[in-house]
C-alpha cells in the first residue's frame, strides 16, 4: 500500500474565483477551521477527498460509519469547534443515523456530510440510494442540501455556521456528481455570535428571586460546560453560598472539590445532591433543560422540591418551561447569565444570609454522609445480588469501581456508556475541570463510549482519555481498536465484563420473576481479542489489582499504546434503569397466569 501523501498546506482562498465544486466544498472546511474529519473512504466524494492533505484536514478513517459520527460528537464536545464526518452515501450515510441522533440531545454541533446518489438518478432505484433528507429530519438543527454545485460552497458554509448557532447536528447532503464542474465564487467567511446573558427584566427578576431565598441551589447542567462557564458558576455559587448540584451526566460543570459541590443528580448519582436540592426554596437551573430522567426519583425517594420556585436560564429557547414549571425564566448564555446575575447580587441584601451557616453545615454533613456510604458500599444488598455473588471469584462493581476513582489521572477524561455498572459508576467520577466527562445523554444508546473517547484524543491529545463500557456495548464498538492502532489514537477502554445485559437483566429480577431471556452473555477473551488487534489487554480480576492496571493504561497511552482493561465483575445489578416505565405484569390468558 503506498504511503498517504504529505502535501504542503495552502493559504485560504479569499476573493472571488474560479474553481471546482470541490474545491469550494474543501475551501469552506479550512474556512470554517476543519482540521480532522472522521469517516470511511468511498466513491461518492472521493475528488473532495483528495483534496483534504493539501488543505491541512486530517481525513481519520473508522472501522464503522456510526464510530465516526460518535468521534466527530465527541470531538466537539472536548474541544468546542465542529464535529465533521463522512461516508459514502446510502448505507454509509444510514449508519449515521444512531450517533446523530446521540449528538442532538448532546447539543453537539456535528456536521454530517451526506454524498448523494447522482442528481440524475434520484428516484431510479440504483445502487446504494436512498432519500437521505428524511432520515434525518428529525435529529438535527438544520438540513442543507446542495441543488446546484454553484451553490457549493453557499449551503456547506451555511451548514458549519447553523451547527453552531442552533447548538446541535447540521446535514449537509450533496449530490455525488455536483463535485464535479467548474464555478466561479467567493468562500464564505464563518459567521459566529455572542451569546448575551439575556433580557434585563427576566435577569432583574431572577435576581431579586434569589436574593429573596433562605436556601437556595444551582444546578449546573451542560449548558455551563459548552459556554466555558464553569468559573462564572462559582463566582455565582460564592456571592449566594448556594450549593450546586450537577445535572445528570454533567459532572463535570462544578468542580468535585469545591465547599459548595454537592455532586451528580440523576440515576446513581449523589444522594448528597438529591438531600440539599429536596430542601431549596429557589432552584436556579443554569444551562439545563431538566430532562425528565435526570430528575427522577432514585435511591427510593423523589427529592425534587415540589414548593420551590424555579429560575431556568438557557440559550435555547425552546427548552424553558418544557419540563418544570418555572417561576422565572431566562433566555441567555449560561457563562453571561451567571456573570450578570453575580454583578446584580453584588451589594444588595441577601436572604439567605442570615441561615448561611446552617446550609453550608448541612451540605458538609450530607456530602460526609454520602462519601462514608459509598465508602463502605462494597456489594449490593438486594436478594439477588446477595445470591449472585456469594462464592464468585471476581470483583464486586462498586469495589471496583471505588478503585478506579482512586487511580485516575486528576486531568482524565471520562465517556460511560449506558450499561447497569457504567451508570452506577455516576456516584464515582469526580471531576475538576470541565470537558471531563462525555455521556451518552438522553438518547442513551449502548457503543457510544469508546468512538466518543476516540475523538475526545484526537481533539485533546494531551489529555489521558478513558472509556467505561460495558460488555454488551463492547460487542458493538470493539471494532474501532482498529481505529486507534492503525491512527495511532492511544485510549484506554475499562470493559465491565459480567456476562450480561445488566440493565435489562435487573428488569427481570424485579418484574418477570428470573425469567431469563435474551440478556445472559457468553463472552470470549476481550483482552485477547485486543491483542489479536494490535492493542494492549489485560485481564483484571482482583479489586487490589484494579488501580494499578489502571495506572499501567494510562502510562501505555502515553508513550502511544491503546488498552483494553477487561474487569471480571460478579452478576451484582444496581438499580434498575426504568423503573418509571415497568410495573408488575397481568396476565389475563390462562396459559400465562402462572407467569404473573
Amino acid at each position: 500500500m503506498g504511503k498517504e501523501m504529505d502535501l504542503p498546506v495552502q493559504a485560504i482562498v479569499t476573493g472571488k474565483q474560479r474553481m471546482t465544486p470541490s474545491e469550494a466544498f474543501v475551501e469552506t472546511l479550512a474556512a470554517q477551521g476543519v482540521k480532522n474529519v472522521f469517516g470511511i473512504v468511498g466513491s461518492a466524494y472521493m475528488d473532495a477527498l483528495d483534496l483534504f492533505p493539501a488543505a491541512g484536514i486530517r481525513f481519520i478513517p473508522t472501522v464503522h460509519e456510526q464510530g465516526a459520527a460518535h468521534m466527530a460528537d465527541g470531538y466537539y464536545r472536548v474541544t468546542g469547534r465542529h464535529g465533521v464526518c463522512i461516508g459514502q452515501n446510502g448505507p454509509g450515510i444510514t449508519n449515521f443515523v444512531t450517533a446523530i441522533a446521540a449528538a442532538y440531545w448532546a447539543h453537539s454541533a456535528v456536521v454530517a456530510i451526506t454524498p448523494e446518489t447522482g442528481s440524475l438518478s434520484i428516484g431510479l432505484g440504483g445502487f446504494q440510494e436512498t432519500e437521505q433528507l428524511p432520515i434525518f429530519s428529525r435529529i438535527t438543527k438544520y438540513q442543507a442540501h446542495v441543488n446546484n454545485p454553484a451553490r457549493m460552497a453557499e449551503l456547506t458554509a451555511r451548514a458549519f455556521d447553523r451547527a453552531i448557532l442552533e447548538m446541535g447536528p447540521a446535514q449537509l447532503n450533496i449530490p455525488r456528481d455536483h463535485f464535479y464542474g467548474e464555478l466561479e465564487c467567493e468562500i464564505p467567511q464563518p459567521i459566529r455570535i455572542e451569546r448575551g446573558p439575556g433580557g434585563g427584566a427576566s435577569l432583574e427578576a431572577a435576581a431579586e428571586l434569589l436574593a429573596q431565598a433562605r436556601f437556595p441551589v444551582i444546578i449546573a447542567g451542560g449548558g455551563v460546560t459548552q459556554a466555558n462557564g464553569v468559573a462564572a458558576a462559582i463566582a455565582l455559587a460564592e456571592a449566594l453560598d448556594a450549593p450546586v448540584c450537577n445535572s445528570y451526566l454533567h459532572n463535570d460543570s462544578f468542580p468535585g472539590s469545591h465547599r459548595l459541590a454537592c455532586g451528580p443528580l440523576g440515576y446513581h448519582g449523589s444522594k448528597a445532591a438529591m438531600k440539599v436540592l429536596a430542601r431549596a426554596d429557589v432552584v436556579l437551573a443554569l444551562g439545563s433543560r431538566l430532562g425528565p430522567f435526570g430528575v427522577l426519583p432514585q435511591y427510593g425517594f423523589d427529592y425534587w422540591p415540589q414548593h420551590a420556585k424555579l429560575i431556568q436560564v438557557d440559550a435555547d429557547p425552546r427548552v424553558l418551561g418544557l419540563v418544570k414549571k418555572t417561576s422565572v425564566t431566562v433566555n441567555g448564555d449560561a457563562r453571561e447569565a451567571a456573570l450578570a446575575l453575580a454583578a446584580r447580587l453584588k451589594g444588595r441584601a441577601l436572604a439567605g444570609a442570615a441561615n448561611r451557616a446552617e446550609r453550608l453545615a448541612a451540605v458538609k454533613a450530607e456530602n460526609e454522609a454520602w462519601a462514608k456510604e459509598l465508602a463502605s458500599w462494597d456489594f449490593e444488598k438486594d436478594s439477588w445480588s446477595l445470591e449472585v455473588a456469594k462464592g464468585s471469584q471476581y470483583m464486586h462493581p462498586r469495589q471496583m469501581l471505588r478503585e478506579l476513582a482512586r487511580a485516575m489521572p486528576a486531568e482524565a477524561m471520562v465517556s460511560t456508556d449506558i450499561g447497569n455498572i457504567c451508570q452506577v459508576a455516576n456516584s464515582y467520577l469526580k471531576f475538576e475541570r470541565p470537558r471531563s466527562m462525555f455521556g451518552a445523554m438522553m438518547f442513551g444508546n449502548c457503543g457510544y463510549a469508546f468512538p466518543t473517547m476516540i475523538g475526545c484524543k484526537v481533539g485533546a491529545p494531551e489529555r489521558t482519555a478513558i472509556a467505561y463500557v460495558g460488555d454488551g456495548a463492547w460487542g458493538m464498538s470493539f471494532g474501532e481498536i482498529l481505529t486507534c492502532v492503525r491512527e495511532h489514537i492511544p485510549v484506554t477502554a475499562v470493559v465491565f465484563n459480567n456476562q450480561q445485559w445488566g440493565a435489562e437483566k435487573k428488569n427481570h429480577v424485579d418484574f418477570y420473576a428470573n425469567r431469563f431471556l435474551g440478556v445472559n452473555l457468553e463472552n470470549p477473551s476481550f483482552a485477547g481479542i485486543a491483542q489479536a488487534m494490535g492493542a494492549e489487554g489485560i485481564v483484571v480480576d482482583k479489586v487490589s489489582s484494579v488501580g494499578e492496571a489502571l495506572r499501567a493504561a494510562c502510562r501505555a497511552q502515553q508513550q502511544g499504546r491503546t488498552t483494553i482493561l477487561e474487569m471480571m465483575c460478579t452478576r451484582e445489578l444496581g438499580d434498575p434503569f426504568r423503573r418509571d416505565a415497568l410495573r408488575k405484569p397481568h396476565r389475563l390468558l390462562a396459559k400465562y397466569k402462572d407467569f404473573s
